[in-house]
This record gives structure tokens, C-alpha cells and sequence, in this order.
């Protein structure tokens, strides 16, 4: 049997300096890059501000991490979770003033009023002509399908009605065949 070597510590990135991996490295080029501006455009001590300031996010955004995840994609996520809803309710049935109609909007139609009609609910009869063309691998056309619905309600008889003397007994010993062969002949 063939052994492979399966790989581990896929989470942990690629050291390129020293203890220091790609992403850190651009980072810090970055944060250099920014500090190097703030000292061209400032006097010293607003330079001395901006430039530890500066230095202090890149550090973060370079070493920091949060739950095992880079400082980065951690803020991503908590910017993303602060945009959604606090509050998240499911309602099966909306008004149908309150569906508007989405889409583009040609020039040729100008009606702005135009009333959602909700589709006409699917019947039990459709969904099981769906199901037979898709058992049948589309052998059966819809012209088929009328037929056979038309055969089918040919086919069902009228429900019998029994008077009350004719009714049988189950829990009585039924006659055997025999009896039954006897009392026709009888008859």
C-alpha cells in the first residue's frame, strides 16, 4: 500500500525574514512607506505623534491576532457583523403592496403602477406530472399526460352505495368456495 505524506500546519504562513512571513513584511514596507511621508510633511513633534501612532496600527495589523485569525480579517468580520441587523425575523407571508417589483426597467415600458400578481399555487395533480417526466426521463409529452389523465378519470367507477342489509360481517366465517359454487347452482 501507498503512504503519502499528508501535510500539517497548512493555517501557519510561510516565514520569508527570519521570524517575519510575506504579509508582515508588506505591511511593515507599508507602515515605513506612511511614516516616511509623515516625516517629509511635518515639524518633529507632530511627525513624533503621527509617526508612533502610525507605527502602533501597523504593528497590529502586521503581529496582532484575534482568536487565531490575523488582526485584519478579524476587524473585516466585526465590520461585517456591525452592518447586519441586530434583530433577524422570518415571516412566511408577506403583503402583496409590500413585494415590489425588482428588476430593469425598459424605456418602451413606462408604466410605473404595475401590480404584482403572485404566481397561482401549485397543484398536487401538476407536481405529479412533473414528477412522471422526470421518472420517465422526459419520455411522456404532455400531450400523454392528458390522455392518460383522461383515462384515468374514465377508469374510476362511481362509489357504490350498499344498502344496510347487504352489509357483511367480517368477524362471520366466510363461506367456502365450494358453498358458494353450491348455492349458485341452487339458485
Amino acid at each position: 500500500m501507498q503512504q503519502f505524506v499528508v501535510p500539517q500546519f497548512i493555517e501557519v504562513e510561510s516565514k520569508v525574514i527570519g521570524p517575519i512571513s510575506v504579509r508582515q513584511f508588506i505591511i511593515l514596507l507599508v507602515t515605513a512607506g506612511i511614516i516616511y511621508i509623515w516625516f517629509e510633511l511635518f515639524s518633529l513633534v507632530v511627525f513624533a505623534i503621527l509617526g508612533v501612532v502610525t507605527l502602533a496600527i501597523g504593528g497590529v495589523f502586521a503581529f496582532a491576532k484575534v482568536n487565531s485569525q490575523s488582526f485584519h480579517v478579524f476587524l473585516l468580520s466585526f465590520i461585517q457583523t456591525m452592518k447586519r441587523p441586530k434583530l433577524s425575523v422570518w415571516r412566511r407571508e408577506h403583503p402583496i403592496k409590500a413585494i415590489e417589483k425588482k428588476g430593469r426597467k425598459d424605456k418602451k415600458d413606462k408604466k410605473d403602477d404595475t401590480e404584482f400578481t403572485p404566481k397561482p399555487d401549485v397543484s398536487q395533480s401538476h407536481l405529479a406530472e412533473l414528477a412522471l417526466i422526470m421518472d420517465t426521463e422526459g419520455q411522456y409529452s404532455p400531450q400523454d399526460i392528458e390522455q392518460l389523465r383522461k383515462e384515468q378519470h374514465a377508469e374510476v367507477p362511481a362509489p357504490v352505495q350498499l344498502p344496510k342489509d347487504d352489509l357483511v360481517d367480517l368477524n362471520a366465517e366466510q363461506p367456502s368456495p365450494q358453498n358458494s359454487n353450491e348455492r349458485e347452482q341452487q339458485q
